[in-house]
């Protein structure tokens, strides 16, 4: 046992010195969990696996294990945030709470269940620059989510039948189309050219409707170079605010995430967390929570995350864990069972659901999430439809039309036959 870094009467932890941590801790057999948490906060700070610390001030700098809840396997440490890196870094935080330590021989499992930030640390990091409200400007989209769409098949189109699929969703009536989190400059579908056709779809597609569209491209690139030159060649190409950066922020990293955010603060930055599962679902002992990842995108500065679908979609996740991630980055105060945390004006990272929906499904989600504050992106839900994406859009549209009207979607079906064919095909589950 390391006992400099145990201080179970530390006082004033929410003094703003503090990075709080709330971990799930299982010791190995014949350990005491105290005395491996002390292992935990010496590895995860100034320390090791045996007394290196020498000098007063680095003292100070320890980690401290503030409480322990034997019973339920908790583990509250604070971290004194002097010891990240000063630019806001949140690769550096992470390499600090969630690095070595997850390879420690004397636990058994070990997931951060929940973080803390204080109003002193926040001002510190970049928040999101563009926000939800932006693009419901730029969209002229009220009082709804955000209706949009993955391509389907994820890869395998070239970039005429890319952007065909694009526009019929658009001219469908829906509002915003992702890339999905693997495509990107593959020999049969170049991503310049793929640019260049999705302009074209998506100025058809305005004329047609009247109505402006969005576009998340994925950057995710093998070096910085190759991501800058994407993302350069789409502003160029693209009209201002019609396009999202997406950055595959478990694969590609932090550094590409907080990268784009600093280089391009006026494109939405669209965070995908393909990856986290090996990390956020509950079976896995090692790791960290959803939650925990929607608040790092949102101090990283990310505009948008995917947060799950509640339980209601195909991904693992219960709701709780899902509704909480999504409030986590979004709200501007959000509680959980550990802390209570307070953004101090950080704008919202909103919370992008997908992964199994389909237009049944919307008014379920609306209920779970509480509000309509997100982006919906539904990709067989929608391209899956009996007659095809454009009708799908369609269907989308009218179940969010049933909604607002307080309509059951089996009556407005009655009069709207996109509506009835998506019953049909997707049946009540």
């Amino acid at each position: 046992m390391q006992k400099e870094y145990i201080n179970l009467g530390l006082k004033n932890i929410y003094s703003g010195a503090y990075l709080l941590a709330v971990f799930h801790m299982v010791a190995e057999k014949g350990r005491d969990i105290l005395d491996v948490a002390s292992e935990v906060a010496a590895e995860s700070s100034t320390g090791s696996n045996v007394r290196v610390v020498d000098t007063k001030f680095a003292a100070g700098l320890n980690a401290q294990v503030y409480k322990v809840d034997k019973k339920r396997g908790l583990v509250w440490i604070a971290f004194p945030w002097r010891i990240f890196d000063r630019g806001g870094n949140v690769q550096n935080i992470l390499t600090y709470i969630a690095g070595n330590i997850f390879g420690m021989a004397d636990v058994k499992a070990l997931k951060l269940l929940d973080v803390w930030f204080p109003k002193e640390m926040l001002k510190n990091y970049d928040g999101p620059s563009v926000s939800m409200n932006d693009v419901r400007k730029y969209l002229n989209v009220y009082n709804r989510p955000i209706l949009g769409t993955i391509i389907k098949p994820k890869i395998g189109l070239k970039p005429e039948e890319f952007a065909n699929k694009a526009y019929l969703f658009w001219s469908g009536g829906g509002d915003f189309v992702k890339h999905d989190e693997p495509q990107a400059d593959q020999d049969f579908c170049p991503y310049m050219k793929t640019v260049d056709k999705i302009r074209e779809a998506m100025d058809r597609a305005e004329h047609e409707t009247g109505c402006t569209k969005l576009h998340s491209f994925n950057i995710s690139a093998a070096d910085f170079d190759t991501m800058k030159k994407r993302a350069e060649y789409i502003i160029k190409k693209m009209k201002p605010g019609s396009f999202c950066f997406l950055i595959d922020g478990i694969t590609a990293g932090w550094t590409a995430v907080q990268t784009a955010r600093r280089l391009w603060p006026k494109v939405f930055l669209h965070f995908h967390r393909a990856g986290h599962g090996a990390m956020t679902r509950s079976e896995n002992p090692i790791g960290f929570t959803a939650g925990v990842l929607s608040k790092f995108a949102r101090l990283a500065g990310a505009s948008g995350v995917h947060t799950g679908t509640a339980g209601i979609g195909k991904m693992a996740g219960t709701p709780e864990e899902d509704i909480f991630a999504a409030h986590a980055a979004y709200l501007p105060k959000v509680k959980s069972k550990f802390f209570e945390q307070d953004w101090h004006g950080m704008k919202g990272c909103v919370s992008i659901a997908s992964g199994g929906l389909n237009p049944l499904k919307l008014s379920a989600y609306i209920r779970a999430i509480g509000h309509v504050d997100f982006i919906t992106t539904m990709g067989g839900g929608v391209h899956g439809h009996p007659g095809g994406t454009k009708m799908g859009a369609r269907a989308l549209v009218q179940a969010c039309e049933a909604w607002q009207k307080k309509v059951s979607i089996e009556k407005y079906a009655k009069d709207h036959k996109e509506l009835a064919q998506a019953i049909e095909r997707f049946g009540r589950k």
